[in-house]
């Protein structure tokens, strides 16, 4: 009986652990997506970056949600990733050589083209 307390004891603490390990944060980052590409684009990189869970660009708003482990990664760091594929990520600002490679389409007003 012991070793039956002791055992649903440890795998209750496994599991405890399991959870608390899989906290996951959700953060809400205004862009500077246009277009179709843009929302592709957007989503498929954030997704690569580490501990993202997920991407979703919301094209009517221009806002990407981002579900995230924060032992992983920081708000800080998903607004530069974003920066660096050439989208302004809140008040962070595209990176410019990765801005002009993007499509015009891509590009400030490019959908009005």
């Amino acid at each position: 009986m012991r070793m039956l307390k002791v055992c649903f004891l440890f795998f209750t603490c496994m599991a405890l652990s399991t959870v608390l390990h899989a906290q996951t944060y959700t953060l809400v980052v205004h862009t500077s997506a246009e277009c179709g590409t843009c929302k592709s684009k957007i989503e498929k990189n954030m997704n690569y970056e580490r501990g993202v869970k997920s991407a979703e660009l919301d094209l009517s708003t221009k806002n990407l949600t981002l579900v995230y482990n924060p032992e992983k990664t920081n708000p800080d760091k998903l607004r530069l990733a974003l920066s660096r594929i050439g989208y302004d990520a809140d008040t962070v600002q595209a990176d410019q050589k990765a801005y002009q490679r993007l499509p015009d389409c891509c590009k400030k007003g490019g959908h009005q083209h």
